[in-house]
């Protein structure tokens, strides 16, 4: 007799909407500060004397739109509690209990697009060119998914981020509407996942509604002989979304990178882009692969290039983040980071809402820990140089697949997202 599936938390044990720990797959999960555990605690408590109060059973509770007004309502008395003052859930205590309250107050939809993921091909070309020693993406939380793979399989691991768990990940568990499937800077034949392959999730995100949810890169490396040579093909055979290339990648290491604006290898990068049809060109930046050559993880050239072809879109990951530089007022003295991002914007007179978007991705996760005040000048500075600034990471980040995140409720929320769920990058 086959087995049933279990049903998913069937002692309604898991809470609407996740306030519990988290990682975006690149970063350890930090530990809850304790107004968050005190209201992690309310809402258990307020969602079993509820579900009293109605007579239903607990975790049909939790799944409606009462477990959400719930939940919510839990974190305006514990942080009221702890002393913190700022915003709080606009909703009325009422809706905990009436269904239509809660209804009017939470089923609000709002759009969610991630600018950037990620997922590899367990069983690539790309496995069979690594060293016997090289172990990639072990070091990520997401490596220790279940099961990792049979006993010794040394890269079974490989197998958390493959096509399906992406698209668990993304589009079943988790909020997102539409993301844009990115590549890592690799020679075309090591990459961990190739174009064909990236258009095969495609097809199979759009079987789950026949709707296009996932956008597509094409992974350019100019500076290699015959770099643009996948470009054409891209374009005609699939429906590319943008161009995505790493200005720091060079066949001969970091210092062996390019400028957008060089005649060798930028410009006739950008002139293709344009003469395909596809003026969309995101590019990483900032985050250096290595102090060797970091010259090229600066954001000097966007400005420049994007004043010369101003029909062109160009989107700047990381915008143009170091870690080795403290973020503070916007300062034209700096030599790296957002600053020089800012100062080439300023000097070649690219104005807010111009053609130049900058995502600060999962940047935004590590400079919250790092010092919030220094997230808070990043994102000022670059709203006010672009106008347009997008965080995407908090489901997937640069490097890794997506971590597990909450479930969607059975009524669309409108509570405020964490940062990785921008609408201001293009679409």
């Amino acid at each position: 007799m086959a087995n049933r599936p279990t049903p998913l938390d069937p002692d309604g044990t898991r809470l609407p909407i996740k306030i519990d720990t988290a990682t975006n797959g690149e970063f350890a999960p930090i530990a809850l500060p304790p107004s968050i555990q005190a209201a992690v605690r309310e809402a258990h408590g307020a969602a079993t004397a509820n579900a009293r109060r109605l007579g239903v059973q607990r975790r049909a509770f939790l799944t409606s739109a009462c477990g959400a007004a719930t939940t919510l309502l839990a974190l305006n008395q514990a942080h009221a509690a702890s002393g913190s003052t700022g915003g709080r859930f606009d909703l009325p205590e009422v809706a905990a209990l009436d269904t239509q309250v809660a209804q009017a107050a939470l089923a609000k939809r709002e759009f969610i697009f991630d600018v950037q993921g990620h997922h590899v091909n367990p069983t690539g070309a790309w496995v069979g060119k690594l060293r016997p020693d090289q172990r990639p993406l072990k070091s990520l939380p997401n490596a220790a998914c279940d099961p990792p793979g049979a006993e010794g399989e040394v890269l079974g691991y490989l197998r958390c981020f493959n096509a399906d768990n992406f698209v668990k990940d993304v589009f079943l568990d988790s909020d997102t509407d539409m993301m844009v499937l990115s590549f890592v800077p690799a020679a075309y034949d090591r990459q961990p996942l190739t174009l064909e392959e990236a258009v095969a999730t495609k097809a199979l995100v759009k079987a789950l509604d026949g709707t296009d949810r996932l956008l597509l890169h094409c992974p350019v490396n100019p500076n290699v002989p015959d770099g643009l040579a996948p470009m054409e093909a891209a374009a005609s055979a699939h429906r590319i979304a943008a161009w995505k290339t790493y200005t720091q990648y060079g066949p001969q290491g970091p210092a062996s990178g390019f400028w957008l604006d060089d005649e060798a290898h930028g410009i006739p990068f950008v002139e293709k882009a344009r003469s395909l049809g596809v003026p969309m060109i995101a590019v990483h930046k900032g985050i250096p692969f290595a102090k060797e050559g970091y010259q090229y993880s600066t954001c000097a050239d966007v400005g420049r290039v994007a004043r010369r072809y101003p029909d062109v879109t160009f989107l700047i990951y990381h915008a143009g983040y170091d870690p080795d530089v403290t973020e503070g007022p916007y300062n034209p003295d700096n030599t790296g980071g957002i600053d020089v991002l800012v100062r080439s914007l300023a000097d070649n007179g690219i104005k807010p809402g111009g053609n130049v978007y900058a995502e600060l991705g999962s940047t935004w996760r590590f400079l919250m820990l790092r010092d919030p005040t220094q997230a808070a000048h990043a994102i000022g500075k670059l709203l006010l140089a672009v106008g347009r600034t997008g965080c995407s990471g908090a489901r997937t980040a640069s490097g890794t697949a997506a971590p597990r995140t909450r479930s969607r409720l059975s009524a669309p929320s409108r509570f405020p997202r964490s940062c990785g769920q921008g609408t201001a990058t293009p679409s």
